[in-house]
């Protein structure tokens, strides 16, 4: 016997498909789940519609093979919107989801669609002479790759949903499950058709007459959730393991496997479609077990009677702390840490509503971090006002116990429920534990909404505690790294900047000097000459530094290129200009030709010679030599000033923001050890209080730059 056969099915089936999408579409915020929700049912409703004139062209071969082609045809738009619907459907990564699906999502949208095109008349082939069943027809060659197809994008879908599912918690889970339940159900049975439909190489009518009454059941379950929630959108964040662990792809193995196996069986005992129908009922047998066991009441209800009757403890304390271990060990964010704390506290308390609301950066109010309930948007409005959050604050910090939100009655409380809402009226069991490290307030771990409307027991607040302790601790551990993090950041952030503003200022100091000149030499032709040449190359430079600016985060590169020391050395200090306060006296001794970067180089130069000016007296002279010794070149820049103290020299010289000048920033040196060094060399300083400074710079003679 085949499986009964109800004309008017598919037509109902059609009809439910198109306005429970059409409902998803009434929403007033659509998100690409609720369209890739509507497409797809509109696609099934198709689907059932040319199912339906099918039974209707009955006894009409001809006519009845040309619409069952077409029903072929259409499920060719199935996986592509469902895939797609099953990885962002409730996710709070939706976009991140879709980027790692692009090419999954690519392929079942082109290759179903692709072959039906290219194959449209071979998807189903011609009936034999003799057919035993005027309701099966044969599949094409066309046709069985795109069940194959169908087969896959199943699984997938069924994957995505169950992945959803478990990372689900609390309320989130409770408003999402009957959606999952509904989508699933209608691609469990797909499996079931499709697979029989390759096992048996042909298209059964009654078989594609049960997909399309699963839909009429599926739209019941989606109509559950709409009511449930308005919102499709929801804050899930699935790991991105995609096969690990997944429970949807071992039963569909072996479900695949034991399909074939009976089929084997029954073909060789019996006669006709006896098989469709006892795999069908095994089929239902192992769905109704699977929605029996994602309910929370049920597990509940279970684990309490195993706990009363066998006098086990309520908690398993090793693997609850193994779980909280794994799941907050390596959380250096703070959100992600919240989320993985609420996650577990929903999971270990059957807890629907679980919330933590952290002090944020300046002490002044509390602030959602993660929740299973409540989304952004709707935290904003919940938030506490200055004056309430001192009072939360000042209250936990006098007294540091749980406080039961429904049985206390102080002004505290009131505040309290409002932040944290009861999902279900009837439910009054909500518990805020306050999370305080070294006397002062870190955050508050609100629990609500147990399943069962259980209260919390002795044994429950002591477990609390202990857990809220452990992630009081590791919040703040959290909290620390982030401002470490900050911090370095940030005076990474400064020292690139202060190298550039050094380079302006020492850019601004030779046009400076330029300048005090200018009245003084003005008619001289050659000044003038040489002043222009100054201020362009000034100006070049400051250009240059603001060029460099987009690439603050590189690390310092050189070009190096072949450079004569005495050559360089000239040049940059004939860039500073003359000055009637000071006087070089130069003394150049023969050294080979170096490969330097010239203008880093350049900047050490000009930041030794602008040192010793300002640090030297009226009328005093700068030293500057070079000469060869051994492996390397040396320059020597000493002047006659007021030289620095030994605890400066070995304390702040060489580090940043150290600096002895009223005006100064402290980078120069540091900024000059960095590239001396960067090159292979060193540099050193002798100096003492009013006996002036020496500054040499030690470069190879045979640079490994």
């Amino acid at each position: 016997m085949p499986l009964p056969l109800i004309h008017e099915v598919p037509l109902v089936s059609a009809v439910c498909a198109v306005l429970i999408g059409l409902a998803v579409l009434l929403r007033r915020q659509r998100t690409q789940a609720d369209w890739a929700f509507w497409f797809g049912m509109l696609v099934l409703g198709a689907e059932s519609l040319c199912l339906y004139e099918t039974i209707r062209a009955d006894p009409d071969p001809l006519l009845m093979r040309t619409w069952q082609v077409w029903h072929v045809a259409v499920t060719a738009l199935i996986p592509g919107p469902w895939l797609f619907f099953s990885v962002t459907y409730a996710r709070g990564d939706a976009q991140a989801c879709v980027r790692r699906w692009r090419n999954a999502l690519f392929a079942a949208v082109v290759i179903p669609v692709a072959l039906v095109a290219a194959t449209f008349h071979s998807l189903i082939g011609s009936r034999p002479a003799g057919n035993a069943s005027e309701w099966l027809f044969p599949l094409g060659w066309s046709g069985t790759i795109l069940n194959f197809l169908l087969l896959a994008a199943a699984v997938l879908v069924l994957v995505n949903l169950e992945k959803t599912l478990r990372a689900s918690i609390g309320t989130i889970r409770w408003r999402i499950k009957f959606m999952l339940v509904s989508v699933g159900l209608i691609f469990v049975v797909r499996i079931f058709a499709v697979s029989q439909t390759l096992l048996f190489r042909g298209a059964d009518v009654s078989l594609e007459n049960l997909n399309a009454g699963v839909i009429i059941v599926a739209a019941i379950f989606a109509l559950r959730s709409f009511l449930r929630t308005r919102e499709i959108s929801l804050d899930v964040y699935p790991s991105r393991s995609v096969l690990q662990n997944s429970i949807t792809i071992m039963i569909a193995g072996a479900y695949l496997v034991a399909a074939s196996i009976f089929a084997n069986v029954f073909s060789r005992i019996h006669r006709g479609n006896v098989f469709a129908t006892q795999a069908l009922l095994f089929l239902a047998a192992i769905a109704a077990l699977i929605v029996l066991l994602q309910s929370d009441r049920l597990r509940v209800r279970l684990a309490r009677f195993v706990s009363r009757h066998f006098q086990r403890p309520i908690y398993d304390y090793r693997t609850v702390w193994r779980r909280f271990t794994e799941g907050t060990a390596n959380q250096a964010d703070q959100t992600e840490l919240c989320r993985s704390i609420v996650k577990l506290v929903a999971n270990v308390f059957e807890c629907l509503s679980v919330a933590i609301w952290v002090v944020d950066d300046r002490r002044e109010n509390l602030v959602l971090a993660a929740s299973t309930f409540l989304s952004p948007a709707r935290a904003r409005e919940l938030a506490l006002s200055r004056e309430e959050a001192a009072l939360v604050s000042e209250y936990f910090l006098a007294h540091r116990e749980p406080v039961s939100l429904e049985l206390d009655k102080d002004p505290v409380t009131e505040v309290l429920r409002r932040i944290h809402p009861s999902e279900f009226p009837k439910s009054k069991n909500r518990l805020c534990l306050p999370m305080i490290a070294r006397g002062e307030l870190v955050g508050l771990l609100i629990l609500g909404d147990r399943v069962g409307r259980a209260p919390f027991a002795v044994q429950d607040v002591d477990m609390i505690k202990c857990i809220g302790d452990d992630a009081t601790a590791s919040l703040q551990n959290a909290q620390l790294s982030q401002r470490l993090l900050q911090a370095k950041e940030m005076e990474a952030f400064q020292t690139m900047a202060a190298f550039f503003v050094h380079d302006l200022k020492n850019a601004a100091s030779t046009l400076g000097l330029m300048l005090k000149n200018l009245p003084i030499h003005f008619e001289d032709p050659q000044f003038r000459q040489d002043a222009l040449r100054g201020v362009g190359k000034s100006v070049d430079h400051i250009n240059h530094v603001i060029g460099r600016l987009s690439s603050l985060r590189n690390e310092l590169k050189l070009r190096p290129a072949e450079v004569d020391l005495n050559e360089l050395v000239t040049e940059s200090v004939s860039e500073l200009g003359s000055t009637d306060q000071l006087t070089l006296a130069k003394e150049f001794g023969p050294v080979p030709r170096l490969r330097l970067d010239r203008e880093q180089i350049a900047k050490v130069v000009t930041n030794l010679v602008l040192n010793a000016k300002e640090a030297s007296p009226a009328k005093s002279e700068v030293h500057l030599r070079t000469h060869a010794e051994g492996p390397w070149a040396i320059l020597t820049v000493r002047d006659e000033g007021c030289g620095m103290s030994r605890d400066f020299l070995e304390r702040s010289l060489f580090r940043p923001f150290q600096t002895t000048k009223k005006n100064g920033l402290g980078i120069g040196m540091f900024q000059s050890k960095m590239i001396v060094e960067v090159h292979g060399g060193r540099i050193t300083v002798s100096s003492s209080p009013g006996a002036g400074t020496t500054f040499q710079v030690f470069l190879p003679l045979r640079n490994h730059g």
